[in-house]
């Protein structure tokens, strides 16, 4: 599975941002970290403070996964910050639409970046992911990404 990262116009960067807001918000209410209630606006406010200058923001890549004669089939967000010395990118956002889902587009869109990131002399790749999305999480160890934390939460 080849796929290519495209650089997000302000028109392809105007539907990731719709639909990003909508995802993240409906996670942390999944994982019962925010009430339905005003999470969309938590949401719009996280990315608000993340990209201030949308996908002009410095220091952070957004992009469209394109897979062949499929055309565009999702998107992918990272940015690289300096801990210490060590540069390293996180990634803040990954998402395959779901008609193309489970078909190896992920995988390739990480493949891609990661091809990208090196070039730029960065070694090291970090993400969150939710407890509840087993499968993004077999994805990820499958990428050989590892678990460094565990965030916990008791409901009252």
């Amino acid at each position: 599975m080849s796929v290519s990262l495209v650089p997000m116009n302000e028109r392809a960067f105007r539907a990731f941002l719709h639909a990003a807001v909508e995802n993240y918000a409906g996670e942390n209410v999944a994982a019962g970290r925010w009430p339905v209630e005003g999470a969309r606006e938590r949401s719009q406010a996280a990315f608000a403070q993340l990209l201030p200058q949308g996908p002009a923001t410095p220091d952070h890549h957004l992009f469209e996964i394109v897979a062949g004669n499929d055309g565009v089939v999702g998107s992918l967000w990272y940015g690289v910050h300096t801990e210490g010395e060590q540069r390293q990118v996180h990634v803040y956002d990954v998402l395959v639409d779901p008609a193309h889902r489970r078909r190896g587009h992920a995988a390739a869109a990480f493949a891609a970046m990661e091809t990208l990131v090196r070039a730029q002399g960065i070694d090291r790749i970090g993400l969150h992911v939710f407890a509840h999305n087993a499968g993004a999480q077999a994805l990820y160890a499958r990428l050989g990404y590892l678990t460094v934390s565990h965030n916990l939460i008791k409901q009252l």
